[in-house]
């Protein structure tokens, strides 16, 4: 079992293997050792992996119950917090349980918003299921809901107690949901590591995705040892979804994958920065042809125009602009900050 320690305020473990879901009851026992389990988890999820994830806490002793909404984007709202909330009242949840969050990325960002603010805070564990949730949003501690006004606009910092990553998970993917997954993957070898992102183009991803999925906790992790809250470093893992946010929000979330929404946004703005000479020439096709491996696509014909509107509701639009991320070369990577007029002017070239 490979293992990758984050040392945030809270620190934790990251465990990843083939074939540990059946363990992690047992791995949860060692780590919070008083208190029942809330499983939130979706349906798709529940299918697979439900009745397993309630044995294994059941095995090691924990008391569990489960609550299971829609999959999909459109549940990651308020709605579905609240009735979580209203879940764990009615079945006399406390400050001294915790929340298993079970599935992808919608998941673990719904189940760890309603943990940091359930009764002001309670533990919660994260139990990724997708690439996207393994490589990229189980670790760090971002929790949020959407709202109507945007992705990811409520939420709250929350570190789990513990991260556990089995890969055999990957296996009742689709190939169109790997492939989504692994636009994350590709941001982190471009912003942080040439080495991964070599790996990716040369090596077949499956045969080597408990190597590809610790390098990627690795790198997010230790990005977010040196910025926690997201003031400076961890802006890098932005990479892409300045636009990615707008493009989800043009489709109402709906016909375009998160994963997909990136590419096209690390595509587009690779290729605008070496046309104004803000990266490497001969860096965006290393980076479409890397993306075209992975299934993904690197255009998109949503308006450009719309998009600039929308990307202005994003997180990243500060009162004194908006804070891009470029790559300007493979493991080159910095935050840009533009004012609105330059950012549009960028958009249009």
């Amino acid at each position: 079992m490979e293992k990758v320690t984050v040392n945030t305020g809270t620190k934790y473990d990251i465990l990843l293997d083939k074939g540990i879901l059946d363990k992690s009851g047992e791995l949860i026992s060692q780590v919070i050792k008083k208190g029942k389990a809330l499983v939130v988890t979706d349906d798709n999820v529940d299918r697979f992996y439900g009745a397993r994830m309630m044995k294994s806490l059941s095995d090691a002793g924990i008391e569990a119950k489960k609550f299971v909404f829609p999959h999909g984007e459109a549940s990651k709202n308020h709605s579905t917090l609240l009735n979580i909330y209203e879940f764990m009242a009615e079945n006399g949840y406390t400050r001294s349980d915790f929340i298993v969050a079970l599935g992808g990325g919608v998941v673990g960002d719904t189940a760890g918003y309603a943990a940091a603010t359930y009764m002001r805070g309670i533990d919660f564990v994260q139990i990724p299921t997708t690439v996207l949730s393994q490589a990229d949003s189980s670790v760090g501690g971002k929790t949020a809901v959407d709202i109507n006004g945007g992705k990811n606009l409520v939420g709250a910092f929350h570190q789990p107690r513990l991260v556990i990553c089995d890969t055999d998970t990957l296996n009742t993917l689709t190939l169109e949901f790997f492939s989504d997954g692994l636009a994350e993957v590709v941001k982190h070898g471009m912003i942080k590591s040439c080495e991964l992102f070599d790996i990716l183009t040369n090596k077949d991803i499956k045969e080597n995705i408990v190597d590809i999925m610790k390098r990627n906790v690795t790198i997010k992790g230790q990005v977010v040892e040196n910025d926690e809250r997201e003031k400076g470093e961890r802006m890098l893992l932005n990479f892409g979804h300045t636009l990615a946010h707008a493009l989800e929000k043009y489709y109402n979330f709906t016909g375009l994958t998160h994963g997909c929404a990136v590419a096209v946004g690390m595509s587009t703005f690779t290729h605008i920065a070496e046309r104004r000479g803000m990266c490497k020439t001969g860096v965006a096709d290393k980076l479409d042809a890397l993306l075209e491996k992975c299934g993904l696509p690197t255009t998109d014909p949503a308006p450009l125009h719309e998009l600039y509107t929308l990307s202005l509701r994003d997180k990243k639009h500060l009162a004194n602009g908006m804070n891009i991320v470029i790559c300007s070369d493979i493991e080159q990577s910095g935050v840009v900050n533009m004012s609105i007029n330059e950012y549009a002017q960028f958009l249009k070239s």
